[in-house]
C-alpha cells in the first residue's frame, strides 16, 4: 500500500468547513508539503468522513442533463446560486446581487429558462406560459444524471 498523502486530516477537515475549493486545496498541498494530489482525492476524503457535499442537488431547478459546453452558461450558473439560496446555504454579497438582478429580469421579461442541448448556447429564454411554475420551462422528463448508489 502506498503512503498516505494527507499529512493532517484535522486540516483538511477545517479547510472544507472552511468552504476551501478543490483547486485551492491542491495548490496549497503543492506549496505546503511537495505533493501533487487530484481533486477527486478531495471529494473521495470528503465522502468517507461524511462531509457535507460542496454542491446543492436541485432536479426540480435543474432537470437536465446539461452537456459539458454548457456548464458554464449564464443560466444554468444563476439556476445553481438559486438551488443554494434554496437550500439555505450562504451566497457570497455577488452573487445574491447577481441572482437578484437575474430574478428580476425574468420576472419583468416573463420569461422561463429553457434548456435544449441540441443548440450551440444550449440554455435560452423563452416566453413564460400557463404551466411554467418555477423558473424554468420543465421538460416532459427529467434526464439529470443520478450517481448509483451503493
Amino acid at each position: 500500500m502506498g503512503k498516505r498523502k494527507i499529512q493532517d486530516e484535522a486540516e483538511v477537515i477545517r479547510w472544507f468547513e472552511e468552504g476551501r475549493t478543490y483547486q485551492w486545496m491542491i495548490d496549497e498541498y503543492r506549496r505546503k508539503y511537495g505533493i501533487d494530489t487530484v481533486s477527486s482525492m478531495w471529494g473521495n476524503f470528503r465522502n468517507r468522513r461524511g462531509l457535507e457535499r460542496r454542491i446543492t442537488r436541485d432536479d426540480d431547478l435543474i432537470p437536465w442533463f446539461v452537456k459539458v459546453e454548457h456548464r458554464q452558461q449564464y443560466p444554468l450558473v444563476m439556476l445553481r446560486a438559486e438551488a443554494r439560496r434554496r437550500d439555505g446555504r450562504e451566497l457570497t454579497e455577488s452573487s445574491r446581487t447577481r441572482l437578484d438582478s437575474w430574478r428580476r429580469m425574468l420576472a419583468q421579461e416573463d420569461v422561463v429558462v429553457h434548456y435544449d442541448p441540441e443548440t450551440a448556447d444550449g440554455f435560452s429564454y423563452v416566453p413564460r406560459r400557463a404551466g411554467d411554475h418555477d423558473l424554468i420551462r420543465q421538460p416532459a422528463r427529467k434526464t439529470t444524471a443520478r450517481r448509483r448508489s451503493g
